[in-house]
């Protein structure tokens, strides 16, 4: 071998090596990069307890009773490990501890002069206790359903009796004490006896009948017949959509619990009037932890993925990352959260997903909940970079802002083509920020909060949405107040009795004036009432075309047994209260909540994750299944983009109809719905009395195309594609749910003797 041949060869082997060299150099620095992210996130998946941590009362009663080892057997300890045994669910042992003989407390802690505060505890827990004995050992369709009536009164009252005898007498120590009054009167309802029974001086009236002259055909909770309401759970998420393809709604659910009981069920529709439990056997089973999930198509491959949020309320205990997980289309899902870049261990239960650069691809705006300058965590928007990863841009596309924010929605509401974020947050703040357009690929957002006129009021807010509540083709802006003092069962009684509450207006409704302002009208339209909601979200229960509201009460505190509430929509003018006459007043703790049709009859029915953030506060699912209000028509419509995002995320749907001789124009935009439950993507319209649809015109976001489809048959599911000219037919069956008369309570809980 000549020496040219041998520089040459020697040349060639050193750049071959190199390029190995560089080659493994890149492969290890991107695989030790994803397993420390992955240990990042695996350890944000097992958070330590501590009892400064609210929602842990493990831990506090560990340090209530290593207190009370050393001797100081003060009433303050023993108030708080009474506290933390009730959040537990040992209501017993609660009791057992307040009048064991000799103990710190007063001998006859019933009497005027034994301690208010634990008084009260005493009472709570004999109210709770005979809950327990009722309401979940001999759990059925009309249990804790407000107002109490029929098979939800109690069979066992006495424990109930006996919190009300504590109950008078806090009161008559205390005539101003709402709270004691409201839980009398309910203590009083599930036993049959409100309210003839009870005494006059303490009757807060009017308990059981709708405050409008409007009323609803009653649903029917069959969560029990269907076998979604085996087990209790804790407070969480809701997803209803269709995950295998099949055409059929299946309900997806999480758990904000750490315990071996909580988890991920996954709820398959079998299309035969049937749902099955796959979590297991779909890998998602032992997932936990999580208070808040939405369903996206990040990757665009048809197939509907899963996005779960941890950490809202914990503060510094909330370091919790989210996890996305990926459909695979065989029935199961993988966990992708470090795979694609989305590791983000912030405390939060609010995000939105929606294509803010217009390219045809998912991303998502996460918001954070900043406590102060030392616990801030800006929000956050992660760019889709089209091959199953994500990049968080926040800080250079302008919309990184620190708050305390607990909802987040977004729509296009100037009709601009961009999609726009309302914040709705617990520091009093709300926030619109305007989508300008790209800088490159990344969106450029403008805070436009005070130009909007939406910071005229200061007040923490919850839940939040867009709709189009009136149909005049823009989005308005709903949210909930939550700013109240004591338990919502004070806040419920001052508004019985028609006394001053310390909050103006829970409910904002802000109408869209058409030229990037807002007005305040929820005391035009009757929603200023002062109910303080969490899970929550908005569908047509009676298919005349104007949305509707169902707000889940989900306050954490173990006195805030408050009804959730259903608010009907007359004629896009004002909303009517039909809660009690619908028979979906549920006293449990509200979160994820989910309107759609689950049966393929027309009609949607309302799905709630029912359960409070303790233990002992767990409770069963709520699915109420709508009883076919009228004899109105609907129309279901699936949306599949092509240069859109597969989901059709932001597509406009405008239908023009003749309802009854008046020429209407209904519209809707595709989302889930609400900031804290998700509804299916499928568009579920109702048309009132319209037997055509005159046209159906979408507008595809990304594109920009327009298709006009005309004289449409109703009461049938229809896909449309984007640039397809024609309609598909969907061959979806109707499903009979059955009945709940004489189906058997669950038979995970005895009584308590």
């Amino acid at each position: 071998m000549t020496q040219k041949k041998i520089i040459v060869l020697a040349i060639f082997l050193f750049l071959v090596g190199g390029l190995c060299f560089a080659f493994g150099l890149g492969y290890w620095h991107k695989h030790s990069r994803l397993a420390r992210l992955r240990a990042v996130y695996e350890a944000g998946l097992h958070p330590s307890p501590s009892r400064f941590d609210i929602f842990c009362p493990e831990a506090e009663l560990a340090y209530c009773d290593s207190l009370l080892a050393r001797g100081q057997d003060s009433l303050k300890i023993i108030g708080a490990k009474v506290d933390a045994l009730m959040k537990l669910g040992e209501e017993q042992k609660a009791i057992d501890l307040l009048t064991r003989p000799g103990a710190a407390v007063n001998s006859d802690i019933s009497s005027p002069s034994a301690n208010s505060d634990l008084r009260k505890l005493l009472a709570l827990a004999y109210l709770r206790l005979g809950e327990r004995n009722n309401c979940l050992a001999h759990h059925n369709h009309s249990s804790c359903i407000f107002p109490i009536q029929g098979a939800g009164i109690y069979t066992d009252p006495y424990l109930t009796q006996k919190s009300i005898e504590l109950y008078q007498s806090i009161l008559r120590a205390d005539p101003l004490d709402l709270e004691s009054r409201w839980l009398l009167n309910l203590g009083y309802m599930t036993l049959g006896q409100y309210p003839a029974g009870v005494p006059a001086n303490l009757l807060i009236p009017g308990l059981d009948k709708d405050s409008s002259s409007i009323k609803v055909s009653a649903f029917q909770d069959m969560a029990m017949p269907l076998h979604l309401a085996d087990q209790r759970s804790m407070a969480g998420g809701t997803i209803i959509d269709d995950f295998n393809n099949d055409g059929n709604l299946d309900i997806v659910l999480s758990s904000w619990g750490w315990g071996p009981e909580d988890g991920m069920h996954y709820f398959r529709n079998n299309g035969n009037g049937t749902f099955t439990d796959i979590a297991t056997a779909a890998g998602i089973a032992g997932i936990k932890g999580s208070l808040n999930i939405m369903q996206v198509d990040y990757n665009n491959d048809g197939f509907t993925d899963i996005f779960m949020l941890r950490g809202g309320w914990r503060g510094e205990y909330g370091k919790q990352p989210p996890t996305l997980l990926k459909n695979n289309g065989d029935g199961t899902f993988t966990d992708v959260t470090v795979e694609s870049g989305i590791l983000s261990p912030h405390p939060t239960q609010t995000a939105v997903w929606a294509d803010f650069n217009n390219d045809g691809w998912p991303d998502v705006f996460i918001g954070h909940e900043s406590t102060s300058l030392y616990d801030s965590y800006p929000c956050e928007l992660w760019i889709n970079n089209q091959d199953g990863t994500f990049s968080e841009v926040a800080q250079a596309a302008g919309c990184g802002l620190a708050g305390f924010v607990k909802g987040v929605t977004s729509a296009d509401y100037d009709r601009d083509g961009w999609p726009d974020i309302y914040l709705s947050q617990r520091d009093g703040k709300k926030v619109l920020l305007k989508n300008k357009g790209l800088h490159t690929r990344i969106p450029t957002f403008e805070n436009v909060t005070h130009q909007a006129g939406l910071d005229k009021e200061v007040t923490y807010t919850f839940p939040a949405w867009f709709w189009d509540y009136d149909n005049d083709g823009w989005p308005d802006i709903f949210t909930c107040g939550y700013k109240f003092s004591g338990s919502l069962a004070n806040s419920e009684a001052a508004s019985a009795l028609h006394l001053p509450q310390p909050s103006s207006s829970s409910i904002y409704l802000y109408h869209n004036n058409h030229d990037g302002t807002f007005t305040d009208v929820s005391a035009a339209v009757g929603l200023d009432r002062p109910i303080f909601a969490m899970g929550s979200n908005f569908g047509d229960i009676d298919n005349d075309g104007w949305l509707d509201i169902y707000l889940g009460t989900g306050n954490p505190d173990l006195r805030s047994l408050s009804p959730n509430h259903l608010f009907k929509n007359v004629d896009g003018h004002s909303f009517a209260d039909v809660t009690r006459s619908a028979r979906v007043g549920n006293l449990q703790k509200g979160h994820g909540v989910a309107i759609a049709d689950l049966d393929n009859d027309g009609d949607q029915d309302i799905f709630v994750e029912t359960g409070g953030a303790y233990k002992g506060d767990a409770y069963y699912n709520s699915c109420y299944i709508n009883p076919g209000q009228n004899d109105n028509n609907w129309i279901g419509i699936t949306l599949e983009g092509r240069r859109s995002c597969r989901s059709a995320l932001g597509a406009h749907l405008i239908l023009h109809i003749t309802d009854e001789g008046l020429h209407r124009t209904i519209y809707r935009d595709v989302t889930s719905g609400g900031s804290f439950g998700a509804s299916p993507l499928r568009q579920e319209i109702g048309i009132g009395r319209a037997t055509r649809i005159d046209t159906l015109e979408v507008r595809w976001p990304t594109s920009g195309i327009v298709q006009y489809f005309t004289d449409l048959t109703p009461r049938r599911f229809i896909k449309i594609k984007e640039g397809e000219e024609q309609v598909e037919l969907l061959p979806l069956k109707k499903l009979s749910f059955g009945s709940t008369i004489d189906c058997p309570p669950p038979a995970t809980l005895t009584a308590i003797k």
